[in-house]
Formats: structure tokens, sequence, C-alpha cells
């Protein structure tokens, strides 16, 4: 496989974090074609996906297109499939996994369209090179990908494999945990900049602290990471994939580090969440304290911002446990975070009123299926900080 040849690259990712994706995209360098609602489009090489791959922070996976295909039926898809010269892309003695997105007619259940694929990739180089590889459902080695919508498929080489939204450092996961891309699709869009104090009282397991100090040091997801679908493929140079991580591991730079204070009043939060900050390489940068969110240390300033991501509640009487907590933060923010901006992310909305402050902004976001606001708060006392507009969701 020519791993410096161009071709279409098709980048996924949750519901509502295109926007970042496409500002981390267009920070690496590259021209974006398109952005739609999971991902964004650009052209590029294979070469391109592996530093795509190791920077990506919002992403989920990395998509690198063989081929187009016209087939309205899955006998038709299995034969064109066998026209892909296969042999340059995977490894006869090798494993491939296939993956799919699939809305046909003639295709009321995506597993079948996932053998049609299998079954083309091992017949043709069966035929090719008298071999024939395993397969199955391990996304730890090759893996394609198949996007068949009506009367036309677009297969691509998914060089991810295992999904980017996971960072790797989060050895311990806590209770109900953010996912590592939305955390820093959502640091990314409070506006924060390093040289101002980030406080995450409610740390839980330390997630959106992390994120931050990733973010201000430079450190990129590829540092903790080893393994993605692009080295299953044939014709991969280990060499330049060497080159690029080092160039990672030399960004890294924790001068003028920014203060980061996380707290919970859980001891077994805040020993998790020191867990993952020493995973990640930060757990110098980030003061831990156990305590409930209205003790937490906050530095004496007129910037910096404050942050929660509290529980939302799923049962009646949780919620109206909850409204008494919601309303409790919004006298926090009031009556002690004056000269800071304060968020809070929630998936209730009902819940929110009880804070008492009108937000400035209500950031749209998902997490998981559940549709969520990031929830700006201004506290400023005196002149506002100057800020950096983030990508507009």
């Amino acid at each position: 496989m020519n791993f410096t040849k161009p071709s279409r690259i098709v980048i996924t990712c949750f519901k509502r974090l295109a926007p970042y994706v496409e500002a981390e995209v267009k920070a690496l360098g590259f021209n974006v074609t398109r952005t739609f609602g999971t991902g964004v489009e650009l052209r590029g090489t294979l070469e391109d996906c592996i530093t795509l791959n190791l920077n990506l922070r919002c992403a989920s996976q990395v998509h690198f297109s063989l081929r187009e295909i016209r087939a309205s039926h899955p006998d038709e898809l299995y034969r064109a499939l066998l026209h892909v010269p296969w042999e340059d892309v995977l490894d006869p003695n090798g494993y491939f996994s296939v993956t799919c997105h699939v809305e046909n007619l003639m295709v009321n259940n995506t597993m079948y369209a996932n053998v049609k694929v299998k079954d083309a990739i091992a017949d043709r180089l069966r035929r090719q090179t008298g071999q024939r590889p395993d397969s199955g459902p391990d996304h730890s080695r090759a893996v394609i990908h198949l996007y068949w919508k009506d009367n036309e498929a677009e297969i691509f080489i998914d060089t991810s494999g295992q999904t980017l939204a996971k960072h790797g450092y989060r050895k311990i996961p806590g209770k109900a945990p953010m996912l590592e891309a939305l955390a820093a699709a959502t640091v990314m869009a409070t506006r924060w900049t390093p040289a101002d104090p980030f406080v995450n009282p409610m740390c839980g397991s330390g997630t959106l602290a992390i994120e931050a100090a990733l973010l201000a040091t430079h450190r990129a997801p590829g540092l903790f990471r080893s393994n993605y679908s692009f080295m299953h493929i044939k014709g991969y140079d280990h060499e330049f994939y060497k080159r690029a991580v080092a160039q990672l591991q030399a960004q890294v730079s924790d001068t003028g580090a920014p203060k980061i204070f996380a707290s919970d009043r859980s001891a077994d939060a805040v020993l998790i969440a020191q867990a993952n900050a020493a995973a990640a390489g930060v757990q110098h940068l980030i003061q831990f304290d156990e305590c409930d969110f209205s003790e937490t240390p906050l530095p004496p300033t007129q910037n910096g911002i404050v942050i929660f991501n509290p529980e939302y509640g799923e049962r009646l009487g949780e919620v109206e446990k909850l409204e008494d907590v919601y309303t409790a933060l919004g006298d926090f923010l009031k009556q002690k975070c004056k000269g800071f901006t304060g968020y809070i992310f929630t998936g209730n909305l009902d819940l929110a009123k009880k804070i008492g402050l009108k937000a400035s902004r209500r950031i749209e976001f998902y997490s998981a299926k559940l549709d969520c606001r990031l929830l700006e708060y201004e506290l400023y006392e005196g002149t506002k900080r100057k800020t950096i507009k983030p990508p507009r969701p």
C-alpha cells in the first residue's frame, strides 16, 4: 500500500464535536473540505492519517478511502470488492476486522454486510496468494470500514482501529466518567487559556482537569497509545511513526504551567483522579483536594474558570435531592467565584434552573445519547479578560 498517495480522509466523531475536530485538523495545517454533523473531510495520505491519529483529541476514527462503489444488493457489493487489490493492503497471513454503516433497503442486518465484505476480501486474497487471513471482531489490528447508503458505497481503511475518543491514560474510570474526547472539547469550549487558573470541583475521576493539563502542556493523545490499525497495513513505515512520536515528545512543555485545582468529597474519587493524572504524566500540575465543592481552594485572581460536571439525576427521587445541590452550586459561584467565569456541564436543564444565574452562553453537547449543555456564567469583577473565541458549535 502506498502511504504517500492521497485520497479522501473522513474523520468521524460524536455528535456536536465536529467543530472542535475541525479546529484541531486546521491547527495541524490541513485544509478541511467539508464539515458535517459527525465529522470532517479532507484529502491526504496514509502518512497524514498517522499524524491525525496521534494528535486528535476530539475525534473517534480516521478513515482513508480506498474505493467508491455502486451497489444496490449485497451480491453486487461482494463482486465489486473482489476487484480491490487487497493483496496490496492486507497481509494474507494476518488478521482483519470489518465495521460498517449501512442504510440500504436490501440489508436489514449490518452483520450480513460485514460478512459479505469479509468474504470478498478473503476470497480475493486466497485467489491471489493462496492464503486466507483470519478475521473477527477484534479491532486491535487491521480494520476495514464500509459506508453504504442506498446504491452508493465506499470502502475505507479505518486507520485508527480502537476509538480515538478514549485517550488511553485513564486506567480507573470511576463513577460515570466523562468521555475523554468530550472532556477535551468541553475545555476547548470554555475559552480557557493556560495563563489563567482552572478549577474543577466535583472532579470525579479527574478527566476535565487532566485534559486541561494535557492541552496546556501540548501532551498529545498519541503519547499514551502504541497500537493503531495503520500499523497492520502493508507498506507501513515504522520509522515515520517513530519520528512522529518523537515530535510529540519534543513539543511537551511544562514552562508556564497552568494552575489547576481539582477536588471531590469522595476520598476514592480523589485517589482515582490522582492515579489517572499520574498515568497521563500531569499529576504534578494538578492540586487535588478531598473536600466538599464549597470548600474548594480558590486562588486570588480576576481571571480563570470554575467548571462543574455534577450528576444529572435519572430518577425522580434523585432529581429532587439534586435540586438543593444545584442551588448550592449557584450560591458558590455567586458568593465565592467573583472574578472567574463559571461553567456547569449538565444533561438536566430543569435542574439547571435551580442555579439561579443567567447563562451568558449555552453550548450544546451530547454525553452518550443525552442532550447536554455547557452553561457559562459571567462572574467578573472589573474589566473582562481577553479571550480566544472557541470553534462555534
